[in-house]
């Protein structure tokens, strides 16, 4: 790993990738992006890991993009394009990655790093979090940031964050669904590794399946999500897991997981 970004995988698979750049406010600047992209196309092909966590050092959990690194390359098109098209390409990943994602949010998170964890498939944050959109502060809409957002919380609820740019707490952002659960500072870690340590437990190729019909089925009409799900359901079952599964459950013993 480079300086910015911190790799820990533990026994039970759980791989903690840490932004570590605090005296940036762990901003996603080209090379931050690069870093988590990089790691994260590892990752999708690492047997060890099980569930993602991402984290961070420092106050701040994310404040988005570097706006000292925009302001350097405010004459040069190309490379602006190229920034948001890389935070987009990451941003995907994360949500393409076939294993959970979970963030880790400690302190604030606005712009690009409100989308990043809007992006995570569940989120956990301490008491004393932030979180915002307040691109129209300072001329520039949080644009890429609303995608991601806008699949988290209701319409309504996205567009006052991304036409106000004002903080919500943690707290509202659980009652928006932005993050799942909101605990204690002190609490943090054991809820975080609690949820990602009972994920870790399941079938490795059970959540990959799962988690790439969850996303793929949210785009489709009604009818088509139902049909394209009950194939998916059915290609399941021919797993060795699935069968392992119901077995166990059955014989009322411990399932023995193959991942396949």
């Amino acid at each position: 790993m480079t300086n910015l970004l911190k790799r820990h995988t533990d026994e039970m698979g759980i791989t903690t990738l840490t932004l570590s750049q605090p005296e940036r406010r762990n901003s996603l600047s080209l090379g931050m992006l690069d870093a988590l992209g990089e790691a994260l196309e590892d990752i999708a092909a690492d047997s060890a890991t099980r569930v993602v966590v991402i984290a961070a050092e420092g106050k701040v959990f994310c404040a988005g993009h570097d706006l000292k690194e925009i302001r350097d390359q405010l004459d040069s098109h190309e490379f602006q394009l190229a920034l948001f098209k890389r935070c987009s390409e990451v941003m995907q990943q994360v949500v393409n990655l076939p294993k959970p994602v979970i963030a880790r949010v400690a302190g604030v998170a606005t712009a690009a790093g409100c989308q990043l964890v809007a992006s995570c498939d569940l989120a956990v944050a301490e008491t004393s979090a932030r979180f915002a959109t307040p691109g129209v502060n300072i001329g520039l809409f949080c644009s890429t940031p609303m995608v991601a957002l806008s699949r988290d919380v209701s319409r309504k609820h996205a567009m006052e964050m991304l036409l106000t740019g004002e903080m919500i707490d943690a707290a509202r952002a659980e009652q928006l669904g932005l993050v799942n659960r909101v605990v204690d500072e002190s609490l943090l870690d054991e809820t975080v590794y609690a949820m990602a340590r009972t994920i870790a437990e399941k079938s490795g190729h059970t959540l990959k399946i799962g988690k790439g019909a969850f996303y793929k089925q949210l785009e489709m009409p009604l009818a088509d999500a139902y049909d394209y799900t009950a194939r998916v359901m059915a290609e399941n079952l021919l797993a060795d897991d699935a069968r392992e599964g119901i077995c166990a459950f059955l014989d009322k013993r411990k399932p023995e997981w193959q991942d396949r």
